[in-house]
This record gives C-alpha cells, structure tokens and sequence, in this order.
C-alpha cells in the first residue's frame, strides 16, 4: 500500500506531519519524527515580535551615544556583534536538514505586513523546503472592517511571495465571513495551500491573583469537524494543497480528512500528549484500516467524500443541520426526573 501525498508541491511518503509545536526545537527529535513515519515536519514558530525586537535592539546599539560627542558619529559596533534576526533559529533549520531527509516547513507567525516578512527568504536560504505562515490576528477595533481584515491577510502572503521561491502554505483561522471566498482569494493571490484552521487560544482569570493568563487547551477529536466540512467544500475549488489540523488523533480522524479532500494531516496535541512515537502506531492503524477496506493509496481516497463527490452535496451545508436536530434523541431527557436538583 502507498501512503505517498503531494502537499505543496512537495512529494511526502506519509500524510502525517508534525505541525508547528515545542517539540520540533529539538533536532533529535525531528529524526524521531522521521523515524517513526512523518512526511515532513513543520518547525516551531518565530514569531514577528521576535524579529521586531530584534530589530529595535540593534537600532539601539547602532544610535546609542553617537550625539555624545562628534566623534561618535563614525563609529557603528562590528556588524558581527549585533545580527539582525534570531539566528538560532536558522541554525536550526540547518541542522535538521543535514540530518534527515524529510521536507522542513519553517513557520513564520505574525499579524501585520512590515519588513520581518522578508525573513522567510533566509528561512528558504538555510534549506527549508517550504513556509508556513500562520497569521495569528485577533482584531479588536470595532471600527475595522472585514475587508481591510482580509486585505491584511492578502497583504502578509503578497509580501512573503514576493521574497522567496520556495512553496507558501497560509494557516487561516475559521472567522471570516466567507471562508470559501476568502480560500479562493489567498489561492488566487499564491498561496500554495491553504492549513485548516488555526487554534487561536483563549485567555484566562486567575481569580486569586486576579491576573489574565494564557490557558492551553489540547484539541480533543470532536474539534475535526470544524477542518473536515471546509476541507470537504474547498476541494476541487481552489488550486493549492489543504492541509487538515486541529483534533486529528487516530487513524480514523486521518482516513476521514484524506476522504474529504485533504493532502496532509497536521498533528500536535496527539503527540503532545502520547509522544512522538504515537506517528508510527498513527502510521500502522491507516495501513491496517486500508487494507481491510481495499485501498491501494492514499491518493484513492483523497477526495472520494467531499462535497463534489459526496452522495448527498448538501450534508455539508444547512441542511445536515436541520437533519442532526430532528433526528437527536438525547438519552438524558427520559432521566430528568431521577436527577437530583444541582447545586
């Protein structure tokens, strides 16, 4: 059985990929990751606030003190000592790729055009195969309006595509108007896939300290739903790869998301949670699941349950909704009366 895909142009051996999490900062274990059947892995995210500090801190030290006295004013620290960018990062990039041989995504994550967009020609530059750019905005000014949202969107992949060759994959949140129109939009202005959806996680109260903090939440399964009914819309509407991630964490959840239409399968909370290793028991219940049912490869059943090919088209839209509601039954109700009151 052949479990080979095409995402972004790029021929993997397994839809299984590793998306962006702290486990790819460490080089051992993205040849884990290879080790145990990952097509490619997505690296952990530099972050534009990351570059924009960077870029302050040597303003700084190029400015400090230069109005002290005339002399000053010729004098600029030695360029090695004060580099623009975390060059850690591209180091890493470097490594990985001299140690295994598997695509490396780099993610860049950011929410605004400006110049630390032009880092991902550097990424390209220390060898990785392909960009994900994961726009992580939460806009607050209640006077923006959706179109200058979407623009900011098309703006950040313009400014990408026009510093690198390599394939541009954008990480779309699931808050827009018109999900699909907004795909067609990204697809026409370059992207080379498009990554279903973003997790954008919620803060918290702290109610002793009374602060707000960050709060991480694992995906759980029920959280596929949202990826696999766009997946299944998308495809065969837009030219670029899809990628499924967020609740994807067992072989089922996978063999639906090829089925939609889906060219690769994100995955972090699965492995965050059971380990890198959990890639190769992922790797060995799809190879199971398609030989019990006959399938001969992954690129079969891709596509084979999406909205296109799908029996009944309209169990992706409205009309499933009326469905799910006539047709539930909760167990519940018929136990009401035994329930003690909640207090």
């Amino acid at each position: 059985m052949n479990l080979t895909t095409t995402y972004l142009g790029l021929e993997l051996k397994s839809p299984l990929i590793p998306s962006a999490s702290p486990l790819s900062q460490d080089v051992d274990n993205i040849k884990l990751m290879e080790d145990a059947g990952a097509g490619a892995v997505v690296m952990h995210s530099l972050f534009e606030e990351q570059l924009t500090l960077e870029k302050y801190e040597l303003h700084h030290h190029l400015t400090y003190g230069t109005e002290s006295f005339a002399e000053a004013l010729t004098y600029f620290p030695e360029p090695a000592t004060f580099r623009i960018g975390p060059e850690e990062y591209l180091d890493h990039i470097r490594k990985a790729k001299e140690q295994v041989d598997i695509p490396i995504i780099a993610s860049l994550n950011g929410c605004s055009p400006g110049g630390w967009t032009e880092y991902g020609k550097l990424m390209e530059e220390a060898g990785a195969s392909a960009l994900e750019l994961n726009i992580y905005y939460v806009p607050t000014d209640p006077n923006l309006t959706s179109s200058a949202i979407e623009q900011n969107y098309l703006d950040i992949l313009t400014s990408v595509k026009s510093a690198v060759t390599i394939p541009v994959a954008v990480k779309l949140s699931p808050y827009f108007t018109n999900t699909a129109n907004m795909a067609k939009r990204l697809d026409d202005a370059g992207a080379d896939g498009l990554v279903l959806f973003n997790r954008f996680y919620q803060p918290d109260i702290n109610l002793e300290t009374l602060d707000v903090e960050p709060h991480v939440l694992l995906s759980t399964p029920q959280d596929m739903r949202l990826p696999l009914r766009w997946i299944a819309i998308l495809f065969g509407h837009i030219n670029g790869s899809l990628a499924a991630t967020s609740g994807i964490h067992n072989a089922h959840d996978v063999v639906k998301m090829l089925m939609v239409g889906a060219n690769a399968t994100m995955l972090c909370s699965v492995l965050l949670r059971h380990g890198i290793n959990h890639i190769q028991c992922l790797r060995e219940d799809l190879l199971e699941w398609m030989e019990t049912h006959e399938y001969e490869s992954v690129k079969q059943m891709q596509g084979s349950m999406s909205q296109r090919n799908c029996p009944d088209p309209s169990a992706f839209e409205r009309a499933q909704y009326m469905k799910a509601l006539q047709t539930y039954n909760p167990v519940w109700e018929r136990n009401i009366q035994k329930l003690a009151p909640v207090r």
